[in-house]
């Protein structure tokens, strides 16, 4: 009789943990679907070259809006001076303000990004392998507040 107890209470366990296993695979495949739009729209978009040498001295801001969703959605303020990019600082989205110097995949930050963008002052810089689609949404931002810079003189 013991045996019998000990046998349904084990079903009722392992019933329970696939039960858990099911909601939760059902979930991120939910998540994926649902995400998968935003995705492909960020992987399919390509960041055009700014002419850096056009540039007039100011601050500018631009934004990221995603069409088919706003996970990614992001705000930068791109600082001018000289002629050249000197200071390019998140404002808006998850990696606003103090998150800005949070690693987002191997050690790297979006600063590193950023960085990448002031050396070479140019937008075709590589993304942060792992974070390409958080890489882009940046410099897609970036790429809208340098297009300010470039025609506030007309």
């Amino acid at each position: 009789m013991q045996n019998v107890k000990k046998k349904k209470g084990k079903s009722r366990v392992w019933i329970v943990i696939l039960s858990v296993v099911g909601v939760i695979a059902l979930g991120l495949g939910g998540a994926v679907a649902l995400t998968a739009p935003g995705r492909e729209e960020l992987q399919n978009m390509a960041i055009t070259d700014v002419n850096f040498k056009k540039l007039h001295d100011g601050i500018y801001t631009g934004a990221y809006r995603g069409t088919k969703d706003s996970l990614r959605n992001a705000a930068v303020e791109v600082t001018v001076a000289s002629g050249a990019v000197t200071k390019i600082r998140v404002t808006e989205g998850a990696l606003a303000n103090e998150k800005q110097t949070g690693e987002i995949r191997k050690g790297l930050t979006i600063n590193d990004l950023f960085e990448e963008v002031i050396h070479s002052q140019s937008l075709q810089v590589d993304v942060i392998s792992g974070a390409t689609l958080t890489s882009k949404a940046h410099l897609r931002a970036v790429e809208n507040a340098l297009e300010q810079a470039e025609n506030s003189g007309e």
